[in-house]
């Protein structure tokens, strides 16, 4: 290796620092999303062995390929690191030192664990060890072949030392290889023409585009004044005939790499030397991605020129090392190579900009080719990103002219549309997409002729139809076509599910999740939506295991730990409740301005008879959701319990101005008023307003009749009792107090007293509306507003979630609840007997 000086150093640092260090303002966008953002390999609570089964993107390596970004970086270093490994294999005295090749395996594998491209290292140690290390010329090498084959002499022991070297390092190779066969299980990626329409298009096409991509690649390093994110689709058109003038860039091409590649195998001095390594830096690594030997997914990638720019730039350095050693050339050598770093610096530095976010990238991208559609796609995609649905449209649009055929702009239209409440233009733009599929071929497979993603377009038009109810059974037809494409196909049985649910076919829509968790049991969803069948199907002890799977993989899964917390809270068991308080707690740290959350902490407290805990709760939910219905009257209801019937009224007002309506809450405020204010005008208020909605409340009835009776107006209390009793013919207690009423009628009659001034004796109707209000706690938790909606719309998404379930049967602890305030009702029935039967 060349000396390196400090000052060499701290220039070439300086110059990466001033050209990169606006990069850091920028955030993660293209393939970004998907390699880091959504890659479930690079989560804490995802097993490191995960690592060396998925691939780049944290996808199964046995179902998609390929690898983005700093994965070109990472592969570079370590084929420099064995490469430089490799040079020191060769002694002093030319004997083999093995320790340098056993470090060259493992630094070899460890690139191509990074990167498939990693493995050609072992073609540039090849080339050196040749070329370098030995010595050796081509007329060298067909010199000494052809006296070995004329019988003149043996093979010269450094001819032998060399093929033993060549020979560890391509058995190597052929290890890697046949472990790289296995992961992917024997099976090469699967591309479609929108991704290199070279390579489904014939013959001779096929060749002169292929060819023509090295010469474009060369322009690039060359100058790369015009750089684009992706190069696929349109952005190259096919070179189809001899006659093409971009024929003329292969020739020189090919010209001019075979008169270096010539001049550097023919003599043997460091110039020669230099240009060897260089040629096979440049053309080794780019051998897998050039489409000359198999097909890969893109036409054009800048990514793989990082490894072949090392070649390049030893071209260059050696090139003006040459010109700069002339005495006439050396000023003007200097002046180039000013003016080369500096235009590239700002290049660069101007380059970042552009990756600043994903709608910066691809619209300095269309500046570059206007004849992507997928360009002009994820353009849309940056803007729908947004918000800005409208915009977003007409680039889909765009899309679907530049390349009609591509069903995937197709599908974003349609998906705009559906953004932008137009369905009937959102059904068109999918029944174009559908139209675009391929014609079903009995026993061929699907997944290779269709792009998966493309077979949303059944998901993506059945979630739209299957609003409209009467639509139901087409919706269910196209989740079954895309199944029948793909058996495999995942989200289709998630989709598929979410709909048999809503149809009410229980066991068919279990079956559906079932079969998609045969295919990925790692899915937390999956077992949140298998749990919210068995909740459906009335199974609860089933339904709580299988949110405690989705816990399990996903200890944070918002719906799974609320619903969850909800079913331990309403199966009546004590025991559970620390375990339901754990998981609310947990989930209101996820959702933190979720009011729902709060409201059941607080009903768990008022269960456990915590009631500081419980008014601090129900505070907080009030806090968060103004006029939370079912959160303001437990709150009141807990202070009327604790007898601080007080502190219940402001927070009654609160409920009744913003649910005038609740006739539970002014049941609980006419008591309060009667009984502890001793307001009769107000309670009469409360319990008018309730029949006023109602007439056939029995409860608000009867308990006017109790104010008719405190305000000594003892005919009209008998009146009304009597059409109390006309309303529930069944209820012994308003017979019983129609009884004790007319026979105080009939007493003050006897001795002549005014029936409408009798002493005053408080009739307590609290028994009855203490048990209206006991019931409202029994019922509050089946309440729907008690949670609101808690799904997930999942109407454009891989994924699907169901609003809240919820269990309807009483469970024991609520039954002897209501039992116990039944009792007590009971008792105090018998006191305001005895009080209306006194004199």
């Amino acid at each position: 290796m060349a000396v390196v000086s400090w000052k060499e150093i701290l220039l070439l640092t300086g110059l990466v620092v001033g050209c990169y260090w606006n990069s850091l303002s920028c955030g993660f966008v293209f393939d970004d999303v998907s390699a880091i953002l959504d890659n479930k390999d690079l989560r804490p609570s995802t097993p490191l062995r995960n690592l060396f089964l998925n691939d780049f993107w944290g996808t199964p390596m046995a179902e998609v390929t390929g690898v983005v970004g700093r994965a070109e970086l990472l592969s570079s270093i370590f084929l420099l690191a064995a490469f430089l490994a490799y040079t020191k294999s060769t002694g002093a005295d030319h004997s083999i030192v093995w320790a340098p090749i056993a470090l060259t395996v493992v630094l070899v594998a460890a690139a191509t664990l990074c990167k498939e491209q990693g493995i050609t290292v072992i073609g540039i140690c090849c080339v050196h060890e040749v070329f370098v290390a030995q010595g050796f010329t081509l007329p060298m090498l067909w010199d000494t072949f052809r006296q070995v084959l004329q019988g003149k002499d043996g093979f010269p022991y450094a001819v032998l030392q060399t093929l033993l070297k060549l020979i560890v390092l391509i058995i190597s190779t052929l290890l890697l290889v046949i472990i790289r066969v296995q992961v992917i299980q024997s099976q090469l990626p699967v591309f479609t023409r929108f991704d290199n329409p070279a390579a489904v298009t014939s013959t001779p096409a096929r060749q002169l585009t292929f060819n023509y991509l090295l010469p474009v690649n060369a322009w690039l390093l060359l100058n790369p004044s015009e750089l684009c994110c992706d190069w696929t689709m349109g952005t190259i058109p096919l070179v189809e005939s001899l006659l093409d003038l971009r024929n003329m860039a292969t020739v020189v091409f090919y010209t001019f790499l075979g008169l270096l590649t010539y001049h550097s195998l023919r003599y043997r001095h460091s110039s020669a030397k230099t240009v060897i390594m260089a040629l096979s830096l440049i053309v080794l690594p780019f051998i897998p991605a050039s489409n000359l030997f198999f097909p890969v997914g893109f036409v054009v990638a800048e990514r793989v020129l990082y490894v072949p720019s090392m070649g390049f730039c030893v071209l260059v350095a050696h090139g003006f090392k040459i010109i700069s050693h002339r005495e006439h050339l050396k000023t003007i050598s200097w002046l180039m190579i000013g003016v080369l770093l500096t235009t590239h610096a700002v290049k660069t530095f101007n380059r970042n900009w552009d990756w600043e976010s994903e709608y910066t990238l691809f619209t300095s991208a269309l500046k570059v080719n206007k004849n992507n559609a997928k360009l002009w796609n994820n353009v849309g995609h940056a803007l729908e990103n947004q918000n800005n649905y409208a915009r977003a449209l007409r680039y889909f649009l765009q899309a679907t002219r530049v390349q009609p055929d591509d069903i995937g702009a197709h599908m974003n239209v349609g998906r705009t549309y559906k953004n932008l409440n137009k369905s009937k233009e959102a059904e068109d733009a999918y029944l174009v997409a559908k139209s675009l599929m391929p014609q079903v071929i009995p026993g061929k497979k699907y997944a290779t002729r269709v792009a998966p993603n493309h077979l949303n377009v059944y998901i993506n038009l059945a979630n739209l139809i299957r609003a409209n109810e009467s639509r139901l059974e087409e919706a269910d037809q196209l989740y079954r076509q895309a199944i029948s494409m793909r058996p495999d196909f995942k989200q289709a049985y998630i989709s598929r599910g979410e709909l048999l649910l809503k149809m009410n076919k229980l066991t068919e829509a279990r079956d559906a999740y079932l079969r998609a968790l045969e295919l990925d049991r790692t899915n937390a969803d999956l077992w949140y939506n298998l749990a919210i069948v068995n909740i459906e199907m009335k199974d609860p002890s089933e339904a709580l295991k299988n949110f405690n799977h989705a816990l399990e993989l996903n200890p944070r899964h918002k719906l799974a730990l609320f619903n969850s917390a909800l079913l331990m809270q309403e199966s009546g068991e004590p025991k559970f409740w620390p375990e339901a308080n754990r998981r609310f707690l947990t989930y209101v740290e996820e959702e933190p301005q979720d009011a729902n959350g709060y409201f059941n902490l607080g009903m768990l407290a008022m269960d456990a008879n915590e009631n500081a805990a419980a008014e601090r709760w129900m505070r907080k939910a009030i806090g968060l959701q103004a006029g939370f219905r079912s959160a303001l009257f437990n709150l009141a209801l807990l202070y009327s319990q604790s007898k601080r019937e007080m502190d219940a009224l402001p927070v009654l007002d609160e409920l009744l101005g913003h649910h005038p309506e609740h006739i539970k809450g002014l049941i609980l405020k006419g008591d309060i008023l009667m009984n502890h204010k001793k307001d009769t005008r107000g309670a009469k208020a409360c319990f008018e307003r309730i029949l006023s909605m109602d007439p056939t409340n029995v409860q608000g009835k009867h308990n006017l009749c109790v104010v008719y009776f405190e305000e000594r107006d003892l005919p009209r209390a008998e009146r009304c009792l009597e059409e109390t009793l006309a309303l529930a013919p069944n209820e012994e207690y308003v017979r019983r107090h129609l009884s004790i009423v007319r026979s105080k009628m009939a007493a003050m009659s006897a001795a002549r007293q005014p029936l409408t001034s009798a002493e005053g004796a408080t009739m307590a109707a609290k028994e009855e509306e203490k048990k209206g209000t006991g019931n409202e706690k029994n019922v509050r938790k089946s309440s729907a507003e008690s949670l609101g909606g808690v799904g997930v719309d999942q109407s454009e998404s891989l994924h699907s979630s169901q609003s809240d379930k919820r269990t309807k049967g009483k469970s024991t602890k609520e039954i002897k609840d209501i039992e116990k305030k039944r009792a007590a009702a009971l008792k105090r029935l018998e006191e305001i007997e005895h009080i209306l039967s006194g004199d």
